[in-house]
């Protein structure tokens, strides 16, 4: 197995001049005192401020609206995650007793948090240049398969707009359930275009998200009865 250093110059390319920074970027704090929370605080801005100056050289025609929806693509949990375990970043990772029992070097979270550590590693270590290149070199298969700008809005963004363009009234949410501990609640909400007589029920561990499902349904919705109407 690779040392944590060897491992960092295969997978990052990057030859860390103070091992310590690259020690703290792979202890999660149930293995100690001394871990990954401060650098990854400071990785997350790291990686905020690169991916937009990207997004802003690769797509020279999107406004602000759609870098923002593209930034927040790549850089979202699922996204980081999923960069962190291709990388085998779990393999790399220092966790007490108890995380290691319930598999925490393959929770999503940790990847995730722990990558963004690695980042502020390096930003620590080599600068903004060193860290520029290292993420550039990680997300340069997603920077060129983000799909479209439309895509990526929530679909209570998209069904507002679909609304708006024809003249339409906006869409009513109403919470209809809410159930559950308060730690592990779970929303019903309803959206309805009377208008156009449709009606979408969502679930979902927020509000926000139920009524991101029940618009999504509403959608769906629209876009069947355009299709029968043009059958």
């Amino acid at each position: 197995m690779l040392t944590a250093a060897e491992w960092a110059e295969a997978r990052l390319g990057y030859v860390f001049r103070d091992p310590a920074l690259l020690d703290a970027a792979l202890t999660h704090r149930s293995a100690s005192k001394r871990n990954y929370e401060r650098l990854e605080f400071l990785g997350d801005s790291v990686l905020n401020f690169t991916t937009a100056e990207l997004l802003y050289g690769a797509y020279p025609e999107a406004d602000e609206g759609d870098l923002s929806r593209y930034r927040a693509t790549l850089v979202s949990g699922n996204s980081l995650a999923a960069v962190a375990a291709a990388l085998g970043l779990g393999d790399q990772l220092r966790l007490g007793s108890g995380e290691l029992k319930t598999g925490g070097f393959r929770r999503g979270s940790i990847l995730a948090d722990a990558l963004e550590a690695l980042f502020g590693a390096v930003f620590l270590d080599g600068g903004i240049a060193a860290a520029r290149e290292v993420i550039a070199k990680l997300f340069a298969g997603r920077l060129g398969q983000l799909p479209g700008a439309q895509e990526l809005k929530d679909p209570k963004t998209r069904l507002q707009e679909h609304l708006q363009a024809r003249g339409l009234p906006l869409p009513v949410y109403a919470l209809e359930e809410v159930s559950g501990e308060p730690h592990d609640q779970r929303f019903v909400a309803s959206c309805e275009v009377a208008a156009l007589d449709a009606r979408g029920r969502g679930e979902g561990s927020s509000r926000r998200r139920a009524e991101q499902e029940a618009a999504q349904q509403v959608l769906e919705r629209m876009a069947a009865d355009e299709v029968t109407a043009h059958d």
